[in-house]
């Protein structure tokens, strides 16, 4: 997919903004970002990738 890198950076602001401005704690970011990478290593990881894919496509279109 090559919109990996702006979709993480796009996310990293977004995850930055609840922070700063909606009280996320640094534990939840820390277990939100723990998830994804559990996440990423299952069976589940491919079917949320092409969905990430779909997506972004339907986005651009």
């Amino acid at each position: 997919m090559t919109v990996s890198v702006p979709l993480v950076a796009v996310l990293g602001v977004v995850v930055w903004i609840a922070w700063r401005y909606m009280g996320l704690r640094a534990w939840h970011v820390a277990v939100c970002l723990l998830f994804g990478f559990y996440l990423a290593a299952t069976s589940a990881g491919p079917e949320v990738r092409r969905l990430v894919a779909v997506l972004v496509q339907a986005l651009n279109q």
